[in-house]
């Protein structure tokens, strides 16, 4: 079995006190081994010994990015409401259907193609490992192709059927929500490791909800909760009450969701670019952090409310505007995203983990706030594989 060393790394960050400084698990001057696909040692710079070499040239090194939020099959974009948001105009949760009219208007060859243009750019973005999640076809046959599609991206794809109520079921929710606990959740189930479900006012009701997540879990897949975006409301409690990994958005949260958060498994992952998009107050992380809540940070990638694959831009907004520190941002943006996917193999760089490495063109990590929109991701590497580079970085 070969190895490489990732050589010359000025900082490395594990995200794993045991190995080093602090939260982060700071090691100065290290070497990052690498066997089959996986973490094998972590070594004092050149002094590794390895079959190949990648040197780092004194650069900081951290875990990849784990967005546990993202929705990246889908066709058309929806810059007019975007700009018309700008203007004033409030977001609903209603715009979900020009996006669905796009979708189920492209062919699988076309949704595969925008699907992998989005997944490079996340790679260049320093996004290691993705959730990815149906939603903008909402039929049967429909859901099912893009969770297919999801599935030849991610192995944490998640059904989302129950993303709006599709113009032909308009005063029928209930019927919609049957199809999607039956016969669409039959056809999806064998693509993806999750179930969703958009719980707010304009979409899905407590007691709609509760019955997809239900038929989620009974169907043997885990639970993920659209919750308490646009307002104070049911989802995040109802998250917590069924033992969902992650409840997502949590733009409001009350002292009862805080102390329901505090008291369960499920994270808590903030999506603060499409606050940003929708000019919705950003969630207080300060305030859930200091409540004991578990917390993980996402892109949220779509057409109308966040497109974005940068997880750079979401840590800035992180720590400029919902209290987080830039330590706190990051370890929400590798290790806080594994927990949201109820994983330990991601979102660190200790020994046995995925080899998911993301060498920055900076001297540390905080730089990843402090220069925004910066391109810092000087590589990506995925298993221990080259997935992406900015330029030339040295070799032996």
């Amino acid at each position: 079995m070969s190895s490489l060393a990732i050589d010359r790394i000025g900082l490395l960050v594990t995200c794993e006190p045991s190995l080093g400084d602090g939260p982060l698990g700071l090691v100065r001057d290290a070497a990052l081994v690498i066997e089959g696909g996986r973490v094998a040692a972590i070594e004092r710079a050149g002094h590794a010994a390895a079959d190949a070499r990648l040197d780092a040239g004194g650069r900081c090194v951290i875990p990849g990015f784990v967005d546990s939020h993202t929705h990246l099959v889908f066709a058309g974009d929806r810059a007019a409401e975007f700009s018309a948001r700008m203007a004033g105009a409030p977001y609903e949760a209603g715009g979900i259907l020009t996006t669905v009219a796009a979708t189920r208007a492209a062919s699988r060859d076309e949704l595969r193609a925008l699907a992998a243009a989005r997944r490079g750019q996340q790679l260049r973005a320093g996004i290691t490992h993705c959730e990815v999640k149906s939603g903008y076809a909402l039929t049967v046959d429909g859901e099912a192709r893009l969770c297919a599609l999801a599935a030849e991206l991610t192995d944490d794809g998640t059904f989302l059927g129950a993303h709006a109520v599709p113009p032909e079921f308009l005063g029928r929710a209930d019927e919609y929500v049957a199809l999607v606990c039956g016969e669409m959740l039959a056809a999806c189930r064998g693509s993806v490791r999750w179930v969703d479900v958009f719980c707010e006012r304009g979409a899905f009701d407590e007691d709609q909800s509760r019955a997809v997540l239900e038929a989620g879990r009974g169907a043997g897949l885990g639970l993920r909760v659209h919750a308490n975006q646009l307002g104070f409301g049911p989802g995040v409690q109802l998250a917590c009450e069924l033992g969902a990994a992650s409840a997502d958005h949590c733009t409001y949260l009350s002292d009862a969701d805080l102390a329901a958060l505090a008291g369960s498994g499920t994270v808590a992952t903030f999506l603060p670019a499409t606050d940003f998009a929708t000019r919705q107050r950003y969630p207080d992380a300060r305030r859930a952090i200091d409540a004991g809540v578990r917390v993980a940070l996402a892109t949220n990638t779509n057409p109308g409310s966040s497109y974005t694959t940068s997880m750079s831009f979401c840590i800035a907004l992180a720590v400029r505007d919902l209290g987080m520190n830039a330590d706190e941002a990051l370890l929400a943006a590798t290790a806080g995203g594994a927990r949201a996917l109820a994983r330990d193999d991601i979102g660190r760089l200790a020994p046995g983990c995925r080899a998911d490495a993301v060498v920055l063109d900076a001297p540390a990590p905080d730089h990843i706030a402090y220069r925004p929109g910066m391109q810092l991701v000087a590589a990506t590497l995925v298993g221990g594989e080259l997935r992406f580079a900015a330029g030339a970085l040295g070799s032996a």
